[in-house]
């Protein structure tokens, strides 16, 4: 019975429930979740360091959030079909602009959601499917929560890989792709590299 059963949980050791408990949470969900954790955990402990000298976020972006992300693939959706159009050289002069783009995109939020506690929603995904999003609120002590959510899929190494973010409803790589598209349309894709590469140089913190 659900009495017994309960009565049974209760005596088990405490290690083992967190095991229980952990062991129920998706993959992906749970990469995240870590990855958050470390995240937030790390804004604490350099908090001070953060106040001087506010850039010393994209470390920890880079080190703690970002290996969890399949930068060629979001290149490739963020391009679209001036993906094929591009040479290998400009493909990976390309990635390396829109990595450092994506790194400060998401330092500039990691340092407006410091106080703001990540709630992590229900899971919903068929992970069969290969494919998931995994949905997640950021509770602001001033301000709206604000919805966001990752898109994940199982690369061939079996490891789950996000390949776009979607902030408040709007998606982070479909939001480029038509800007990249039209200064692709306008000026050429050599172009585009190169104003990456300015509005990389210019954006701080």
């Amino acid at each position: 019975s659900s009495a017994a059963s309960d009565v049974y949980k209760r005596q088990l050791p405490v290690f083992l429930m967190a095991s229980v408990v952990f062991a129920e949470v998706p993959v992906p969900q749970a990469l995240i979740k870590d990855s958050s954790d470390r995240m937030q955990q790390a804004l604490k402990d350099h908090k001070q360091t953060i106040e001087k000298n506010p850039s010393f976020v994209y470390g920890l972006v880079d080190d703690i959030l970002l290996p969890n992300f399949d930068f060629s693939k979001m290149s490739k959706l963020a391009l679209g079909k001036n993906w094929r159009k591009a040479s290998k050289a400009q493909r990976e002069r390309f990635i390396g602009e829109f990595r450092l783009l994506l790194v400060r995109t998401y330092s500039i939020a990691m340092l407006e959601f410091t106080d703001g506690d990540i709630v992590f929603l229900p899971f919903r995904g068929d992970l069969a499917k290969k494919k998931v999003k995994v949905k997640m609120e950021i509770a602001r002590p001033n301000g709206p929560t604000i919805p966001m959510a990752l898109s994940m899929y199982l690369n061939k190494q079996k490891k789950w890989m996000v390949y776009d973010v979607k902030i408040d409803g709007i998606s982070l790589v479909t939001n480029y792709r038509s800007t990249f598209a039209t200064e692709i349309r306008n000026d050429g894709m050599d172009k585009l590299i190169e104003n990456l590469s300015t509005r990389n140089q210019k954006v701080k913190l």
